[in-house]
């Protein structure tokens, strides 16, 4: 790790030094962007299971609990779960599809060969943003 991340600034190269702990390589799993399905009657998938996206956007199924309810309440007062389900769908399909582009640009930001200059370029552009 100490010489992947060499040219790093020596406090980050430092961290990693001084790191007790081993080095754990977990992959990242994400659905296509734009990934949808049918409708299965008395079905429908929540959370990660409807669109799995790495953590780089900050969103996931705590999203979903949010807005869970949003334009289905009033169906599933009347007993009518398919309206329901196709309600919360139509909802949350475009919300996730637009989390997943970001997500996925946020992974590419992290992730590229020059990396971590896009990062950190985005940071300096989020508090140029900020002052103005």
């Amino acid at each position: 790790m100490l010489e992947r991340f060499s040219d790093w600034h020596p406090s980050l190269v430092d961290l990693i030094a001084r790191s007790e702990a081993p080095l754990i390589a977990k992959p990242l799993y994400a659905s296509p962007v734009g990934h949808r399905w049918g409708r299965r009657p008395g079905l429908t998938l929540i959370g990660d299971a409807a669109h799995l996206m790495s953590p780089f956007a900050g969103e996931g199924q705590s999203g979903d609990a949010r807005r869970r309810g949003t334009g289905a309440g009033d169906h599933c007062l009347r007993d009518d779960i398919e309206a329901a389900l196709a309600s919360y769908e139509a909802a949350m399909l475009p919300r996730s599809e637009d989390a997943a582009a970001q997500s996925a640009a946020g992974l590419d930001m992290c992730f590229n060969d020059q990396a971590p200059r896009p990062l950190v370029d985005f940071f300096q552009s989020m508090r140029s943003g900020v002052e103005a």
